[in-house]
């Protein structure tokens, strides 16, 4: 594996770190709604990351058998970076790492948003796949993508309850025409 792997799994981890530590809610803004997802992401996420690696080091079950699969999973993952940021930054300051809801918080429902509720998870859902694809192995890339998409999956549940709760009739309106996490699929 040459050097352009690690630097893009560092600059993944990079780029999560610092969403992590710059975007967290403030005292100001209603507590107590993340229920502690944010934790159970990280847990699952570093502990199915370390499997899927150590799945692909000593069990061989490649997707493709031509190396240029796994630089394809590097492209998906920077699509997923890219896309992740850009959505973070459409949303703007209403973007917490946690469930919360800002003062004065507006429902976003245009740009990204106008085709998927959670276009943030569905960026980062697509970078884990482009990992799995990097590493090259059927088990790593279905084990990776199966565990964030159950801690997403609960995680949008109670971030949903926080937005019917703030908005009401309005995010129940938007949740029936806009799909959730998959693009005109789910």
């Amino acid at each position: 594996m040459n050097l352009i792997f690690p630097i893009t799994y560092m600059i993944w981890l990079l780029s999560e770190v610092i969403l992590n530590r710059m975007l967290r809610s403030k005292s100001t803004d209603k507590q107590n709604a993340d229920k502690n997802t944010l934790t159970i992401i990280w847990i699952t996420v570093v502990a199915a990351i370390t499997l899927a690696v150590f799945i692909s080091m000593n069990i061989f079950v490649p997707i493709l058998t031509n190396p240029v699969i796994q630089y394809i999973g590097l492209g998906i993952m920077y699509l997923g970076i890219i896309l992740r940021i850009a959505t973070v930054i459409s949303l703007g300051r209403m973007f917490t790492v946690d469930v919360t809801i800002r003062e004065d918080h507006k429902l976003k429902q245009d740009g990204i948003y106008r085709f998927l509720r959670h276009p943030s998870y569905f960026a980062s859902l697509l970078t884990f796949v482009g990992f799995g694809i990097s590493l090259n192995n059927w088990i790593s890339l279905i084990l990776v993508t199966i565990s964030v998409i159950i801690v997403f999956q609960m995680r949008i549940r109670i971030e949903e309850i926080a937005l019917i709760e703030q908005f009401g009739n309005e995010y129940l309106d938007y949740k029936r025409t806009v799909k959730g996490l998959i693009p005109f699929v789910w």
